[in-house]
């Protein structure tokens, strides 16, 4: 069973027609109880950084999130802004990320036309198995104006390019972190969150 995040931001409805199409149980996570009946997370994101993790911190779900991710060690995945939530700090803000991932957001630069918006190519650095059968040349649908950095290479799983290399995509152990929205994105997105709920915890 996979649990969709309800902290008020995201495509909530999206993920859900994607992963009943797909025959993927699901449940959408709107109290610290319903985590007891998931075995991964999907937290999504649209919007600004200080938003996102004020919404989540004021949830009631940050402290069962926490436990779920940090202790028990069951899978995640952020998309978007919920990907920048995962790391330390964020340019777009000035409030604490929640630090599952040694790494910064920082905006992409003034020299590019932003936001960095419609499909884009991904290289898939390591052959991971969430990119299993997927169309990496095709790639996804990306809407951002920041990007993740980080100095460790162990984190990095794909990136993109647009105008400059950026890293779209980082795992750290049970924790996948995807610039991209794979709700947007057609048959790759019904793949990778396919071959996301296959991988064992």
């Amino acid at each position: 069973m996979i649990g969709i995040i309800d902290y008020g931001l995201g495509n909530i409805t999206a993920f859900e027609k994607m992963l009943y199409s797909q025959n993927i149980p699901c449940q959408i996570i709107s109290s610290k109880e319903h985590f007891k009946n998931v075995e991964k997370v999907i937290l999504p994101g649209v919007g600004s950084f200080d938003d996102a993790i004020l919404k989540l911190n004021n949830s009631g779900l940050r402290e069962e999130l926490d436990n779920h991710v940090l202790i028990k060690k069951k899978m995640i995945l952020g998309v978007c802004i919920a990907m920048h939530l995962f790391c330390n700090r964020s340019e777009e803000g000035a409030l604490d990320g929640l630090g599952y991932i040694d790494a910064d957001v920082k905006h992409y630069g003034k020299d590019f036309q932003l936001p960095h918006m419609g499909w884009n190519s991904i290289s898939d650095s390591v052959n991971h198995k969430v990119f299993k059968n997927i169309d990496c040349m095709k790639g996804f649908y990306f809407l951002h104006s920041y990007v993740a950095e980080t100095n460790s290479n162990n984190y990095i799983t794909c990136n993109s390019n647009y105008g400059k290399e950026f890293i779209s995509g980082i795992i750290h152990e049970n924790i996948f972190g995807f610039q991209f929205h794979p709700e947007k994105s057609h048959k790759n997105g019904s793949l990778l969150l396919r071959n996301f709920s296959h991988l064992e915890c």
